[in-house]
């Protein structure tokens, strides 16, 4: 989870520091920007979208009850998911 905008260090920072003190430390050093790209929060993100979006669009429980009529289940449904995203997305051309 991404520390507020008004996080501190912890008086034993420079003792024994902590995961989160690590982090503000970084984002001290090399911003926000930069933190979240050394330590894949962008990546997190993205993929939270990516459930989110699934859980939306298709369902948000799986009808099977065996795993591999599940794992099937989702193959199709992803496979749906993104051919809806393909026809969405614009197709961008570069004029000058």
């Amino acid at each position: 989870m991404q520390p507020r905008p008004t996080a501190v260090l912890d008086k034993i920072a420079g003792t024994a520091p902590t995961q989160r003190n690590q982090h503000l430390r970084c984002i001290t050093e090399c911003g926000r920007t930069g933190w979240q790209k050394r330590s894949g929060y962008n990546q997190r993100a993205l993929m939270e979208t990516a459930i989110s979006r699934f859980k939306r669009v298709i369902a948000d429980t799986l009808r099977s009850r065996t795993d591999r009529r599940r794992a099937t289940e989702v193959a199709i449904a992803v496979t749906a998911l993104n051919r809806m995203l393909e026809l969405g997305r614009p197709k961008s051309v570069r004029v000058a």
